[in-house]
């Protein structure tokens, strides 16, 4: 257990990757924190759709110290609320995992400006949120590491007015992290998922996730727990020299485009 004794925020672990993220961090030994606006996991229309056990139960199950805390990530009092009780819980912050995300469907014609906010709010600032309140007592942690959730849609567009921007940005939020606190011994890195097979994919066609297997030079679809190993390999003492990389963990969508 590569990870044991630590203490992990995961935002956004509910449900889809943040879930397999928290799960993946439990099994290698960490306290995992679930955060999260609903406690429930989601079920999708072509991807999770049998999940029915909260995330903190199936840490517990693992044998981690594991509990939920509701957090809206685009709200400031939340985000403080969310560090302040992981502190008072567990006696510090070793690992955050800033995964929450939201897509709103729609280009810049049909998206409305409340969706767009609402987009940035939570993918972006949550993201920044996270990393403002966690950071003092992350450098009190001799393993203090920050890990981002992208997309491969950092990288290109076609992911609407908000989500590839938002991701973008988390990508170059990353980078700046990494500078600012590497002085602090606290790494920052993002990963970069390609399609991975979650209850958010529910506004695709059967035929774009077909389109999608077929552009994916791996004969497969990603999985969350494939997120979770690569924030495992993060947050590990194996990764204690890298900061500030963006990694696709995307089966080879971005090798065959660029």
């Amino acid at each position: 257990m590569i990870l044991r004794d630590r203490t992990a925020i995961v935002t956004g672990a509910s449900s889809g990757i943040g879930r397999g993220i928290a799960i993946e961090l439990a099994r290698e030994g960490a306290n995992v924190v679930v955060a999260d606006v609903q406690e429930t996991p989601k079920q999708g229309k072509w991807h999770d759709t049998d999940v029915t056990t909260p995330t903190a139960e199936e840490c517990t199950i693992l044998g981690a110290k594991s509990m939920y805390v509701e957090a809206d990530t685009s709200s400031e009092d939340a985000m403080r609320r969310l560090v302040d009780t992981t502190v008072e819980t567990h006696g510090g912050v070793d690992i955050l995992v800033s995964n929450a995300g939201i897509h709103i469907p729609g280009g810049s014609q049909d998206l409305s400006v409340e969706e767009w906010d609402r987009v940035i709010g939570v993918n972006l600032r949550g993201v920044y949120l996270g990393t403002r309140f966690a950071v003092p007592h992350l450098m009190k942690s001799k393993t203090g590491r920050i890990i981002n959730i992208a997309s491969v849609q950092a990288f290109a567009g076609g992911g609407g007015p908000a989500y590839a921007p938002a991701k973008a940005g988390v990508v170059n939020l990353t980078h700046d992290t990494a500078v600012e606190v590497a002085k602090h011994g606290i790494t920052v890195n993002a990963v970069c998922p390609g399609y991975i097979e979650t209850p958010m994919q529910d506004y695709n066609t059967q035929e774009i996730i077909d389109v999608c297997r077929e552009r994916t030079p791996l004969p497969r679809l990603g999985l969350p727990k494939d997120i979770g190993r690569a924030c495992v390999f993060l947050a590990s003492d194996d990764a204690e020299w890298i900061t500030g990389a963006a990694l696709p963990v995307d089966g080879g969508w971005l090798a065959s485009i660029f």
